[in-house]
């Protein structure tokens, strides 16, 4: 796919800012690309760009409308269609990372016909995958995994890919989500992959490689989520990884959509560690990712220094405070591998 930019960042009404992950996750890392949102009467969420009209977006010389919300189930609302037609009719290509395929809504395949425009279902690749084989393959991978689901493992596996390199690693980050796609330009989402073949769509996004390179890929979901369990295992082990990141909110009770309550930090790392062995029996918990944005700076500080404590594993906000303690954990770890 190549998705042209810059973008105009559709989220309707989205009900929460968690909604509105896939937008946030471009303005974030791609904020050149964002010229503007398009938001409903009622939206709950803000990306903090201007608010733009289809027309005002077109005259600013946006290109492609990005659908940029992330609901339970990836579907469309009816009422999001009208949209979307209008910006096919006003020259945009549309791009979208839910599961429902665009052109699987009659009003909108015919406005790209008839205007000539493209259609991008990030979630749906073309690419036939095999089998997982598990095979030991050369390289280093690093996997973030979650407490839960939105907890920031592509935030932590991106931030980690700028820290690495800075620090002299060869590094890149591997997208399994729409997000991660639209920011990096390649990857699989691998919600949207058939269950026999997750584990070898993730062998197929970081194949072998130098045996000093480190592929940086982005977890799903959680271990002990009881909708998404099945995803996390099979990205596991296909991505075959030597370290890992548990990434954490520690403000949370249940698991987001059910009434699960949050592992415990320990339990992840156990049964990472269990699950990983089959894939590669060397793997191992690097450090820890704590989403501390709903705490105050020294409340955020002080819940770090005690995770570090507890687990012997350095703990860091890689958005507030960097990823440098992982960085430098890694390059003990693995020195010949920096």
């Amino acid at each position: 796919m190549e998705i042209a930019h810059p973008y105009l960042l559709f989220i309707g009404d989205v009900p929460d800012a968690l909604a509105a992950k896939t937008a946030q996750g471009i303005v974030d890392w791609r904020p050149e690309w964002c010229v503007g949102q398009l938001r409903y009467p009622g939206c709950k969420a803000d990306l903090g760009i201007p608010d733009l009209s289809v027309t005002a977006a077109r005259a600013a010389g946006v290109r492609t409308l990005i659908v940029g919300a992330a609901n339970a189930g990836g579907i469309l609302p009816d009422h999001w269609v009208a949209t979307i037609v209008e910006a096919l009719d006003a020259g945009m290509d549309v791009a979208s990372g839910l599961h429902v395929r665009l052109g699987s809504v009659a009003a909108i395949a015919d406005a790209a016909r008839r205007n000539g425009r493209s259609l991008f279902d990030v979630r749906h690749s073309s690419q036939r995958f095999d089998t997982g084989k598990g095979d030991k393959r050369s390289g280093m991978r690093l996997l973030t995994v979650g407490t839960d689901c939105s907890v920031g493992k592509k935030y932590t596996a991106l931030a980690l890919e700028k820290g690495m390199r800075a620090a002299g690693f060869e590094a890149d980050f591997r997208a399994t989500g729409q997000t991660g796609v639209f920011i990096s330009g390649r990857g699989v989402a691998i919600d949207a992959v058939v269950a026999d073949f997750i584990s070898g769509a993730v062998e197929w996004i970081s194949p072998a490689a130098a045996p000093h390179h480190w592929d940086l890929i982005e977890g799903q979901g959680s271990l002990f989520h009881p909708s998404f369990a099945g995803v996390t295992l099979g990205l596991l082990h296909g991505a075959q990884p030597d370290a890992f990141v548990v990434c954490h909110e520690p403000t949370r009770t249940t698991m987001r959509g059910v009434k699960h309550p949050l592992p415990s930090i320990q339990a992840v790392i156990d049964l990472t560690v269990r699950c990983g062995q089959l894939t590669n029996p060397q793997i191992r918990c690097v450090g820890i990712a704590v989403n501390t944005e709903a705490l105050e700076e020294s409340a955020a500080r002080a819940y770090l220094a005690r995770v570090e404590a507890e687990h012997g594993l350095p703990a860091t906000d890689p958005v507030r405070f960097g990823v440098e303690p992982i960085v430098a954990r890694l390059a003990r770890e693995f020195p010949r591998a920096g």
